[in-house]
């Protein structure tokens, strides 16, 4: 094993380049062996594990392979032990023909971490091919006055092998005329001269016979055996005579056929037949025979075919010039084949590694491959550029050898693929390029964390709706790919004690209730749902889940007031004399239920006399719907419907009982039963309460007044009486205790006066706007002249009696003492 190493110092350029090898982990060393032609396969060439100062565990591991620099596979190498072997026979000369040295180089490539050696193996020559003369007879005619000591040119045997394998000498049969000289040419191939050793007689001998032999330096050696013909020829003393001994040609490779070479030119002193001279090529080889072609007449020498710089880069020939009388001579024509850029790059992927880990960093190795250019100097100078923006680069290995790295960061969220062209180019005029395409995919790194279609989702849940009701589906999404982009769902665990009422489907996320709720409990909640991908480490994103809780119509109304079994539901006081519009009562309800399905209507179910009452549709005003008359029933019976605007709708309703009465009593009725229309707050009762004491003052003040006022009043009467003996007393129409029906409340029990100051009163079948006539005390007196109703009357007449006055004064006094009178 041979490592190539360089003694010269590297110049300043060069620094970066080794540090770029170095981190690429390519290796500059070739490794070189050596393997005979022709051996059978699994000829052992050596242990490379062992040259590359690895074992054979690192190369099975490292996936150690051979790439070749062309498409055949010679060698093979064993991943277990290190064992490179050879694969297929190789023939040198198939392979290299006379070129030497013939190499066949591939490389040695190693993964994890990326690695490159070049390696090369020449393939040595052995002596398997014998001379070979393209003309097993030759004939030559040799004037009789050739002098001994001239030489004539033969024709050379070919053979393939190189080297000492290649023919070394000739020799020839003994005879008493000649002998051979061996002589070698300019490229190291050796050609024979045959050199006359004493003169020839025509007469005495007109021809002579004998075996010309090639033997080649192999051992055994082989060779290959000609016959010649010498006619010795008649006086010609004139042979011809080349202008030039050596003729120089250049010709462009894949010039076309018949193109002309060159032309050589020979002159002759004879005249006549003798003078006449034919050109010819000695075929002294078969590639000479095959390329190119001489007109006998003028010494132009033209291509049979086109040439090759990459196969051959110069012939040599020798041509022979004959004149009629059959003397010779002979010149060497030399032609060099011109190179143009007739060859395009050639590219060979060496090694790619796709798929490429998007979290690939800078400068990491993704392919590695050389380029070939078979023409020469600037023709066969190349170099790779990469087509369209990539966030890629080429960096160069070594003459040929190239490596395609990463430039920039990737994402493969932003392209998941890359179609790769890599273009080489020569330097020739015009320039030919080749392309190789590539195609690198990308793998996926979880760096992606989930997106939420909506930052917050509103869904709706209608009360009362049973556990597992879907209210709809939470979803995310994730650029990543594979199982990082696989999202699952969860909630995010609330606060210990918290309730939980939906939950989360981690697959779909679909939100469902976990159970039954109640608007009139909870109207509206909210809840964190969590979602997160399946990569390593796992990223997550939250949105913010608003349930509201759609009422239902799941709640009838409630009557607040009157409330049942109080005591403004079983009676309220209407007075006789009461007009349209009355307000006899109000009914206050209320709904738990929220929207529509709190609106309320109230109307009259059902009623004693339907005509005399009607409620108010959105006020649950009770009133007289005309004016009470003497015929209506005393006790009325009102059923009010409270129903809600929900559907389907709910109702309540309440029982209203009323009484018709006349009489100074209703108004203490209405001062002990006046019924709030809604509940009051503590301040109000407190305030209610204080202005109560104070009406309680002012009615004791007045009832005092007022006593003072009955007693003057009574002696008058008393004497008055005694002047109207004469005439009857009138019967009073007043109300006593035993008149009150026992259905309605006791006022004397329950009023604010005490049983000690109790009055007849009258009501008028007014508004309540009804005053108080002050006819007399309740104590034994002589009978008034007047009853209520006639004294109710005497309001038409001009003048009023003094009590009358009076009775007006002290009624004045009670409505502004009291607000509910």
């Amino acid at each position: 094993m041979e490592l190539r190493k360089s003694k010269e110092p590297l110049p300043g350029r060069t620094v970066p380049l080794i540090l770029l090898l170095c981190v690429l982990g390519v290796s500059t060393a070739t490794v070189r062996y050596s393997v005979p032609e022709e051996v059978e396969r699994g000829f052992f060439v050596s242990n490379i594990a062992k040259d590359l100062g690895l074992t054979g565990e690192e190369l099975s591991s490292r996936q150690a392979r051979l790439v070749p620099e062309g498409d055949e596979q010679y060698l093979q190498l064993n991943q277990h032990t290190g064992d490179l072997v050879v694969q297929k026979k190789m023939d040198r000369e198939a392979l290299c023909g006379q070129s030497e040295p013939c190499l066949v180089r591939f490389d040695v490539l190693l993964e994890s971490p990326l690695q490159s050696f070049q390696a090369e193996v020449r393939v040595t020559d052995i002596n398997d091919r014998a001379p070979v003369f393209l003309n097993k007879e030759m004939i030559l005619k040799i004037p009789e006055t050739a002098m001994p000591g001239a030489r004539f040119l033969l024709e050379s045997a070919q053979d393939p092998d190189v080297g000492n394998n290649g023919v070394q000498h000739y020799n020839i049969s003994s005879n008493d005329y000649f002998h051979i000289s061996t002589r070698r040419r300019s490229d190291g191939r050796r050609y024979a001269e045959l050199v006359l050793d004493q003169a020839l007689d025509r007469e005495e001998r007109a021809e002579v016979t004998f075996s010309f032999t090639a033997v080649d330096g192999g051992f055994p050696s082989r060779s290959g055996t000609a016959l010649i013909r010498v006619q010795v020829l008649d006086i010609n003393d004139n042979i011809p005579v080349f202008t030039r001994s050596l003729y120089k040609a250049r010709v462009l490779e894949n010039s076309a056929e018949d193109t002309l070479v060159v032309t050589v030119s020979a002159s002759d002193l004879d005249a006549g037949m003798n003078g006449e001279i034919a050109y010819s090529i000695v075929q002294n080889s078969e590639e000479n025979h095959q390329t190119f072609k001489i007109n006998p007449e003028t010494g132009e020498i033209r291509l049979k075919k086109s040439v090759d710089y990459e196969e051959t880069k110069t012939y040599e020939m020798d041509v022979q010039a004959t004149d009629g009388g059959g003397l010779s001579a002979h010149c060497k024509v030399l032609v060099e084949v011109i190179d143009v850029n007739d060859n395009a790059p050639e590219v060979t992927l060496t090694s790619l590694i796709s798929p490429l880990s998007e979290a690939a960093p800078l400068q990491t190795v993704v392919a590695l491959f050389s380029v070939r250019d078979r023409d020469s100097g600037d023709n066969g100078r190349t170099s790779c550029e990469l087509l369209g923006e990539l966030p890629f680069s080429i960096a160069v290995l070594a003459a040929d050898s190239y490596a395609l790295v990463t430039a920039e960061a990737l994402d493969r969220e932003r392209e998941a693929e890359y179609n790769i062209t890599v273009r080489a180019r020569d330097a020739g005029a015009p320039a030919l390029s080749a392309e190789q395409p590539l195609l690198v995919r990308l793998s996926d790194v979880n760096d992606n964390v989930p997106t939420f279609t909506q930052a917050s989702y509103t869904m709706v849940l209608r009360e009362n709706e049973p556990a597992g009701t879907s209210l709809g589906r939470v979803s995310a999404t994730d650029a990543d790919a594979g199982k990082n982009a696989r999202v699952s769902y969860a909630l995010v665990l609330p606060a210990p004690g918290a309730p939980s009422f939906v939950s989360v489907d981690a697959e779909s996320g679909a939100v469902r209730a976990l159970r039954p709720l109640d608007y009139e409990e909870v109207r509206a909640f909210q809840v964190a749902v969590r979602a997160a991908d399946g990569g390593l480490p796992p990223l997550s994103a939250e949105a913010l889940v608003r349930v509201e809780v759609r009422d239902e119509n799941d709640n009838a109304p409630v009557v607040l007031h009157p409330l049942p079994n109080s005591s403004a539901a079983a009676g309220e006081l209407v007075p006789r004399r009461a007009r349209a519009g009355y307000l006899v009562a109000k009914v206050v309800a209320v709904d738990a239920d929220s929207g529509q399905n709190a609106w309320l209507s109230y109307e009259l179910a059902k009623a004693t006399e339907p005509g005399l009452f009607r409620v108010g549709l959105h006020s649950g005003e009770v009133r007289t719907a005309r004016a009470v008359s003497e015929r209506d029933v005393a006790r009325q019976r009102l059923v009010v419907l409270v129903r809600d605007s929900g559907q389907p709708p709910r109702s309540s309703t309440v029982t209203l009982s009323l009484a018709l009465v006349e009489g100074l009593s209703e108004a203490f009725l209405q001062l002990s039963h006046a019924p709030a229309s809604r509940p009051e707050v503590e301040e109000e009762e407190e305030k209610e309460n204080l202005l109560a004491t104070y009406l309680i003052a002012s009615l004791c003040s007045v009832s005092s007044l007022f006593l003072l006022f009955i007693v003057a009043f009574s002696g008058a009467k008393l004497f008055k009486g005694r002047l109207r003996e004469g005439r009857s007393p009138p019967s009073a129409h007043c109300y006593s205790d035993g008149d009150f029906s026992s259905s309605f409340v006791d006022v004397a029990g329950t009023g604010t006066l005490s049983r000690g100051y109790r009055y007849e009163v009258c009501l008028t079948t007014s508004s309540g706007n009804s005053g108080f006539k002050f006819l007399r005390p309740v104590l034994p007196s002589p009978p008034l002249p007047q009853s209520c109703d006639e004294a109710e009357a005497g309001k038409d007449e001009k003048l009023l009696s003094p009590p009358q006055a009076t009775c007006e004064r002290e009624v004045n006094q009670v409505r502004k003492a009291s607000p509910y009178i």
